[in-house]
């Protein structure tokens, strides 16, 4: 493991962090109901897309530290030039950025700062 959460590369960043935002949905909808899991995914797949990512990282952006914003910024701009399957380019870009975030809190061990934002997304949702 690098001895700097800040030496890993962005897309790195985003593999953890997209781990890691799936599972804190899968938690909170498992917590909010017993559901078939059919239903469960559904709804999931509606919170783990890149156009919903890119609508919760822009109402993020106001409570993000400097340093956090030059995080997502980096994931933003690292993301690939690929076309996204279920948004725009800039959705997929910012839902990377989300992702970065997420990552390099988690690998920081920021947890208690994690949960803040992921609160603010669910009263989003």
């Amino acid at each position: 493991m690098h001895n700097s959460t800040d030496e890993l590369s962005p897309l790195t960043l985003a593999f953890v962090g997209d781990g890691v935002y799936d599972l804190l949905v899968r938690e909170y909808l498992v917590r909010q109901a017993n559901r078939p899991v059919g239903e469960l995914n559904k709804t999931k797949v509606a919170m783990v897309n890149c156009k919903s990512q890119a609508q919760f990282a822009s109402k993020l952006m106001p409570h993000l530290s400097e340093k956090e914003v030059a995080v997502y910024k980096r994931g933003r701009n690292a993301a690939p030039k690929s076309i996204a399957k279920n948004g725009t380019v800039a959705e997929y870009h910012s839902a990377t950025g989300l992702e970065c975030l997420f990552g390099y809190l988690y690998l920081s061990g920021e947890k208690g700062r994690i949960d803040e934002l992921f609160d603010m997304i669910i009263k989003l949702v």
